[in-house]
């Protein structure tokens, strides 16, 4: 069992008092822009994927309004279709994969192995200002016409149909990609390069395992999706015959292309995820990491097999028998790592001295939603069953339960974990509790019912539905307004805690690796002095009841 940096086991740097922290160090707006501190810039990159993720929930919520009856609610066939791409692209490529890496990977990565800053602090401020420059061409499609392929920009509706703005959204994409592999490249070379004395591999928190796996991903995967959105450009902006197949082109294609990527593209979004989830668990329950081990790797062959699964988004397109079963035999194996780290966060519960806080409340909801998510995707995974199954709510369903069932609760489970360090201001438990508990419920109600919908053949996209499912989709759109509600609520109570919320102290939750023996908020240098580690993070003594793991 490996264990983790204590107060009693890491030469103590100074707690930073009469230090300034990184926040009064330097004021006014220029100096953030012209920052280089790692903590600064993930705070920059937190709200800007915040916003974004404002912008593509009212886009949602706009959705589900429209689909309250089965005619038009409040808006046209081509504003519905234009609500949904941008819902899509804005959660997809301006939140859900920057999210985690982007924000809490920045402010924490350096920090939890000992180090003053990431390996190429300028080149981070570099990729912040690339992620900027993506997402303001792709949100100017709001003024240029919008976007109606949605987020896949299928051919040949992408490449020569469509008469919105698809350039700007997809040069926005292939823009931001560029950030997303300066990121990852960082994160990579600061864990290689910039650990702290005694700060073995074994010894690193699970976030970091999960954030190394994810930046391979980013390295190798995003290039493939740029060079997918440039020719899908030249394509509409030349008349090149590479996907259309008026031109001679192939849009099945652009669909292996895509792919490739967009399946290596889950595990950019979900697998920082479960190294919050891996945090939050064994601080909130005071327990070591059942199977730490076994949860490292399972991160990198996650992201191993994510590349090799792709074509289980094509059982329909025409590939060949043999492909289709190879596809589904391979989309099973890639169960077998999430299954590990779903019985070993149960595992780690077990027995343990848990406290419900906030984060844990979050924690709880992503192993019920992720799980449902993650047996979903092996229904899906299933020749026969996919093939009446493809393109319906049971779809959007699963993905949602993954992505923000997942992504987007272990999101806001690490915020409000993080928050006093981040911050140095402590939230209202009371308004962070309920958060959780709404979201939970309104997800559900969203969510859950579209399974039954998806399954009775109710399409997904369709603007227009039969009387029969209206019953489902009010309930449905019910649902949208409590899980809004409780993200809302969410959010306010952080934003609150700027003003009102008491002094964090260090370690407001009893957590043992090398963040929470900072001051909160930290020093600009992190420590005053390198830290000397000489244990592992998740080292907890066993409280009185609780039981060792056999």
């Amino acid at each position: 069992m490996s264990q983790t940096a204590t107060v009693d086991h890491v030469v103590a740097p100074d707690s930073g008092k009469g230090a300034v922290d990184y926040i009064r160090n330097g004021k006014g707006i220029v100096s953030w822009l012209t920052t280089i501190d790692h903590k600064r810039i993930g705070l920059m990159y937190l709200g800007s994927v915040v916003l974004a993720f404002l912008v593509g929930g009212l886009f949602a919520l706009a959705v589900r309004l429209e689909l309250l009856t089965p005619s038009r609610t409040i808006m046209s066939a081509a504003g519905y279709n234009q609500a949904y791409t941008l819902h899509g692209a804005v959660m997809v490529f301006l939140f859900i994969i920057p999210s985690i890496p982007a924000s809490l990977g920045n402010f924490l990565i350096p920090i939890m192995v000992g180090a003053k800053d990431v390996a190429f602090p300028k080149l981070n401020l570099f990729s912040l200002y690339i992620f900027w420059i993506g997402a303001l061409i792709t949100l100017s499609s709001l003024v240029l016409g919008g976007i109606d392929t949605g987020w896949t920009f299928y051919v040949p509706y992408s490449s020569r149909v469509s008469t919105t703005a698809v350039v700007n959204v997809t040069l926005g994409a292939f823009i931001m990609g560029f950030s997303s592999i300066l990121t990852g490249l960082n994160f990579i070379v600061t864990m290689h390069k910039l650990r702290a004395p005694g700060m073995s591999w074994y010894r690193m928190p699970l976030l970091c395992w999960a954030l190394y796996a994810t930046s391979l991903v980013q390295i190798v995967a995003t290039p493939v999706l740029g060079i997918t959105l440039l020719l899908l450009i030249f394509e509409r902006a030349f008349q090149i015959g590479i996907f259309d197949p008026a031109l001679g082109g192939d849009p099945v294609l652009f669909q292996h292309f895509f792919w490739f990527y967009s399946h290596p593209a889950v595990y950019i979004m979900i697998l920082p995820g479960f190294g919050i989830i891996s945090e939050l668990i064994a601080v909130h329950s005071r327990r070591k990491v059942f199977g730490y081990k076994a949860i490292a790797f399972s991160s990198v062959a996650i992201a191993l097999i994510g590349f090799l699964v792709w074509g289980h988004h094509m059982f329909v397109s025409g590939q060949s028998e043999l492909a289709g079963t190879i596809f589904s035999f391979l989309t099973f194996i890639v169960a077998i790592p999430s299954g590990i780290k779903v019985f070993n966060w149960t595992s780690t519960l077990w027995g343990g001295s848990i406290k419900l806080d906030t984060p844990m409340l979050y924690a709880l909801v992503f192993l019920i939603l992720f799980t449902i998510g993650g047996l979903t995707g092996v229904f899906l995974g299933m020749l026969g069953v996919d093939l009446h199954l493809h393109d319906t709510y049971f779809v959007v369903a699963h993905f949602h339960y993954v992505m923000v069932g997942g992504t987007a609760v272990a999101f806001f489970g690490g915020l409000f974990h993080w928050w006093p360090k981040m911050t140095g201001k402590m939230y209202s438990e009371k308004g962070g509790a309920v958060s959780a508990i709404l979201v939970f419920i309104g997800f559900n109600m969203t969510f859950f019912t579209q399974f039954f919908l998806g399954s009775r053949g109710m399409p997904r996209r369709y603007y227009n539905y039969l009387d029969q499912f209206q019953p489902l989709h009010a309930f449905s759109t019910v649902g949208s307004w409590v899980l809004g509600a409780g993200f809302a609520l969410g959010i306010v109570t952080l934003l609150v805690s700027l003003k009102n919320g008491k002094q964090a102290p260090a370690n407001p939750w009893g957590g043992l690796s090398l963040e929470w023996q900072t001051a909160s908020p930290p020093i600009t240098e992190n420590f005053e002095s390198t830290p000397v580690v000489t244990h592992g993070a998740y080292d907890y003594p066993l409280a009185q009841g609780q039981k060792e793991h056999a």
